[in-house]
């Protein structure tokens, strides 16, 4: 047998070292080629390495959470043949090949064995103990029936105490009668209590380490406010005629066509007016003091996903139609959230659009995605009472919100800029017509 050293390889962004996420393994498992090993994460995405060779799993070096530098060791494992380094030669060779002279070690004298340690005497059944409060008690849910013996119902019944509010402390989160004893002394149950309040006291903290995307995730928001000078800007967009032209697509699209949502208009009608305003489809190098203003329009659309935000990005979004941006949009949403987004569909936005759908809320102040300079996001669409030509009527309102970053973008230009995207929305013929 011999020894296989496995070094973090790199893993093609120009790292020098990435951050352990999560263990596959664990030490005395046999693992098979290309069987996963474990999952560093990068600037990028999550990414899962898998062992090279079939073996044992004898030594892993780190714990979640903790940074690895490529080339440093991080899996040994066990395998057939001589590996890749050596094991400790004498030890190898001692066992291959023992002296003819060597005497036969002595056998083990044997130890005495220590005496059965005396079984504690079982408390009497029923003794309310009060010096040994539930530190971990379990409450039942209202619907489940309470777990607790005959007794200890019928003092229950006797206190006026409902068993379904009683946090149990013995196993299975069964109640014993301290924990009738610790209910009835916080006064929460009793019947002709002042409050006659029945809920059980939850104790505990749960502390969850701060790793992986979640981490990557904290360190982009705190840079990105840290370095941006956000300012937000909201708009009230009346957005009934587009509505109703959205339903109409849908009703008449293809069977190979996606459904429409607001985001493919709003995504064209950004297209539209961008053009005339280069210094918002911009990212700025704030360590070199260079804007980079770009002529195609990558926007970047932030996903929720199990393990956090994310933000898959849509490229040379003006030279898609409505269908087209629905379809992409649809396409890396979905690879994103199953894990399965390419390096590349993860980076390089302009642009970034976030919705929370029916969840949108009044307004928002989105935090811009570093090193992009704006970030636009639409809020929930409800019927509202507005007056037009002196009437009331009842419309479809969405407000608008967005920010900029202060050191590229002038209030005034966002404003405009803002004011150009409603127009387009609130009169979606021109979306067709090549321009505002």
């Amino acid at each position: 047998m011999g020894r296989y050293v496995f070094k973090l390889p790199d893993i093609g962004e120009g790292t020098a070292e990435a951050e352990l996420v999560a263990w596959h393994v664990a030490i005395g498992d046999s693992v098979e080629e290309d069987q996963p090993l474990f999952d560093v994460m990068t600037d990028k995405a999550t990414v899962e390495v898998t062992s090279p060779v079939t073996g044992t799993i004898i030594e892993l070096n780190g714990e979640p959470g903790q940074m690895a530098s490529i080339g440093s060791s991080i899996v040994v494992l066990e395998v057939e043949g001589a590996g890749n380094e050596r094991a400790n030669g004498k030890a190898a060779h001692a066992e291959a090949a023992p002296k003819a002279d060597a005497k036969p070690a002595p056998p083990p004298k044997a130890e005495p064995k220590p005496a059965p340690k005396p079984e504690p005497k079982a408390e009497p059944r029923g003794a309310a103990s009060s010096a040994r409060p539930p530190a971990f008690a379990t409450r039942a849910t209202p619907d489940a029936k309470p777990l607790a013996s005959p007794a200890v119902r019928q003092r229950a019944r006797d206190m006026g105490v409902e068993l379904q509010f009683v946090a149990g402390s013995g196993p299975a989160g069964r109640i014993e009668h301290a924990d009738l004893d610790a209910h009835v002394s916080q006064g929460r149950s009793a019947r002709g209590s002042s409050s006659g309040v029945r809920y059980a006291q939850r104790d505990g903290v749960e502390e969850i380490k701060v790793i992986g995307l979640r981490r990557k995730i904290a360190e982009k928001m705190q840079e990105a406010k840290r370095r941006i000078p956000h300012f937000a800007y909201v708009e009230e967009v009346d957005v009934t005629e587009l509505e109703a032209l959205r339903q109409q697509l849908n009703m008449q699209k293809r069977a190979d066509q996606p459904k429409l949502t607001l985001l493919p208009f709003i995504m064209r009608a950004l297209c539209e007016v961008l053009p005339d305003y280069p210094q918002i489809n911009a990212t700025f190098d704030d360590e070199a003091g260079v804007v980079h203003r770009h002529a195609a329009v990558h926007i970047g659309i932030a996903t929720q996903t199990a393990n956090g935000l994310i933000v898959p990005v849509v490229k040379h979004a003006e030279a898609r139609d409505l269908w087209d941006s629905a379809a992409e949009v649809a396409r890396v949403a979905q690879a994103t959230r199953e894990g399965k987004a390419a390096r590349d569909e993860l980076s390089g936005a302009t642009i970034t659009i976030t919705s929370l759908g029916p969840l949108g809320g009044v307004v928002t102040t989105p935090v811009i995605n570093h090193p992009e300079v704006a970030i636009i996001g639409p809020n929930k669409i409800v019927e509202r009472p507005v007056v037009r030509d002196g009437h009331i009527a009842v419309r479809k309102i969405m407000n608008l919100s967005s920010s900029f970053d202060h050191r590229v973008v002038d209030g005034y230009d966002a404003a405009e800029f803002i004011q150009r995207v409603k127009a387009m929305l609130e009169h979606p013929a021109i979306l067709f017509m090549g321009g505002a």
